[in-house]
């Protein structure tokens, strides 16, 4: 069996931003290499400082999830600004004009992954409160938490990714 990335625009794309190339290809994983790992992936650096960064940080979490993995997502400090849906917007526009790319990853990590975030750092970062509906998932969807989440997911995850 092959498992392969679940948004077939994302298969063999070439993308460049600024004098930066990103090439995305598809890498076919076979099952019975694959075991099914426990991913944590921590987004707490301000993403307007290296988008590139922050767009393979997104991409390396929806991969996990589509090969199978258990992923946990954590968005802290600046990394909050991910959970802003006019921020995944500008992402998008940063892979090409009417791209939709982040958009679609962000999509498969909200709807797939294990969220946490810092509710103290959403406040701070977008300005937003807890219950006002401003971010692109539900209050409800997420483990608001704090430095004690943060330790636990790094201690029960066997691959931690930090943007």
């Amino acid at each position: 069996m092959i498992h392969h990335w679940p948004c077939p625009q994302l298969e063999d794309l070439s993308f460049n931003i600024g004098r930066l190339a990103l090439q995305i290809h598809e890498v076919p994983i076979h099952s019975a290499v694959a075991m099914s790992k426990k991913y944590f992936v921590k987004f707490v650096s301000e993403p307007k400082n290296d988008p590139l960064k922050t767009i393979v940080g997104i991409a390396c979490a929806a991969r996990a999830i589509a090969d199978g993995h258990e992923v946990s997502v954590f968005f802290a400090a600046h990394g909050t600004r991910l959970l802003d849906r006019a921020y995944i917007q500008e992402l998008d526009q940063e892979m090409g004009v009417d791209s939709k790319v982040v958009s679609e990853m962000m999509e498969v990590i909200t709807s797939n992954a294990i969220l946490y975030c810092s509710f103290a750092s959403v406040k701070a970062t977008l300005g937003h409160s807890e219950g006002d509906g401003a971010l692109i998932v539900p209050d409800d969807k997420i483990k608001w938490s704090g430095p004690p989440g943060v330790i636990e997911l790094s201690a029960s995850s066997e691959i931690q990714l930090v943007y």
